[in-house]
């Protein structure tokens, strides 16, 4: 079993360059699948899930080559419309072909996607959107068979929630839809607005990106493009805790310091120097960190549910106490058990979690839970006194791209299947 080997108490210092955005890449390759040329897709990240989202493309009938960060797709002849369940289950976003192939095959059949288990995530949002586009679904024993007559409509969409993933789904379905479609209540991420940009580069005509209203114009067609995925913003909050929780100054490269700006004001309560210019950032970290009064998590721009994880292990060595409360998933706090191995003082109860910070934390053996889960205790074993392994990495692979390699260039000890990395 692969696994972590990581020595604490050792500051980082250094320059860390930041990968393409996963939560971004995947909605775009979906997207590929509906254009009728080659799409080149650049700074495209190197991750178990995106090479998930590929061999789903392979499936579908789509010429993939990949040259390290670069991507290229062309899915001119491709009408394939089956995702085999083996595919789906590798990662949650996998619902996010749903829109692409029924689009351009007229029908899908799906099951339903796997991915991180942080309780209820229903895709209802997802598949009353689409029945509204003119998708008919059927639900069979936990597969999705989804048809089209003659060509989706396009039509005013209101959303309970911002769903990052309704909201792409509707885009992937509406851009050739015929007419006008209209989503109220979209999500506003970053990558939300990524996915459009790569849309509206390939021909589709979409307004409002970054907005509470989306309004899509449907085109009979979309072409190829080049396009380059934007920085991943988890990835940015994670190495900004790094530095903070060793006492550590990280400077991280290649970044657009507007999409952690609900992040910026957490680091500065906790005592750290945080700099940004136009596509650098600078986390400067006090020997000791002060607690956070309240972290609530929001959708996009408040304080991002992903980053939940990596500041509450921030928290567990900072003086004093400091609260979450979790308002998007319900299960976002598997990792508590895991950190209080280590020796942190959390208290849960339903969707809010006490932390009272501790002198310290010790290395002991650790599994990750989650994604994101997982990177809070890479970040825990940093501070932790002695060692820390850290095992199913699995989940850190589908979202971190050479994590280990990383940190140890910032000063980390640390040891990937007991070798150097």
């Amino acid at each position: 079993m692969s696994k972590l080997v990581i020595e604490g108490e050792h500051r980082l210092n250094g320059a860390v360059h930041i990968h393409g955005a996963k939560n971004s890449a995947l909605p775009i390759l979906a997207a590929t699948f509906l254009a009728g040329e080659s799409c080149e897709i650049e700074n495209c990240p190197l991750l178990s899930d995106v090479h998930a989202a590929i061999k789903i493309l392979e499936h579908l009938g789509c010429r993939v080559e990949r040259d390290g960060h670069t991507v290229c797709i062309n899915a001119s002849q491709a009408q394939g419309y089956e995702v085999p369940d083996t595919l789906m289950r590798e990662m949650r976003s996998s619902i996010v072909f749903l829109g692409a192939i029924a689009a351009k095959s007229g029908k899908a059949h799906l099951t339903f996607p796997g991915g991180c288990e942080l309780g209820p995530r229903p895709i209802d949002l997802h598949l009353a959107a689409l029945r509204q586009l003119g998708l008919h679904i059927d639900e069979e024993g936990g597969r999705l068979l989804c048809r089209v007559h003659d060509r989706l409509v396009g039509c005013p969409i209101s959303l309970s929630f911002p769903s990052v993933g309704a909201t792409e789904n509707i885009l992937l379905a509406a851009v050739t839809a015929r007419g006008t479609t209209t989503i109220f209540n979209a999500a506003r991420e970053p990558e939300i607005v990524d996915l459009c940009n790569f849309l509206t580069a390939c021909g589709a005509r979409i307004r409002g990106a970054g907005e509470g209203t989306i309004v899509i114009e449907g085109v009979d067609r979309l072409h190829g493009c080049r396009h380059r995925v934007i920085p991943d913003r988890i990835e940015t909050a994670t190495y900004m805790g790094a530095a903070a929780i060793t006492g550590g100054s990280l400077l991280l490269k290649d970044i657009y310091p507007e999409h952690v700006q609900a992040l910026i004001p957490v680091f500065e309560e906790t005592g750290c120097q945080v700099t940004a210019w136009r596509d650098e950032l600078l986390v400067n970290a006090p020997g000791r960190l002060r607690r956070i009064r309240t972290v609530r998590t929001l959708p996009y721009p408040g304080f991002p549910t992903d980053a939940q994880a990596l500041i509450m292990a921030l928290t567990c060595v900072a003086e004093g106490t400091s609260v979450f409360i979790e308002t998007i998933f319900e299960s976002r706090y598997k990792h508590v058990c895991e950190l209080m191995r280590m020796g942190a003082n959390i208290k849960v109860e339903g969707r809010v979690a006490v932390v009272e910070g501790v002198s310290t934390l010790s290395g002991t053996a650790v599994e990750c839970t989650d994604l994101r889960g997982g990177a809070a205790l890479v970040l825990a074993g940093l501070a932790a006194g002695g060692t820390t392994e850290i095992t199913q990495l699995h989940h850190l692979e589908r979202g971190y791209e050479a994590m280990a390699q990383t940190l140890a260039g910032v000063g980390a000890h640390i040891l990937y299947d007991g070798a150097d990395v």
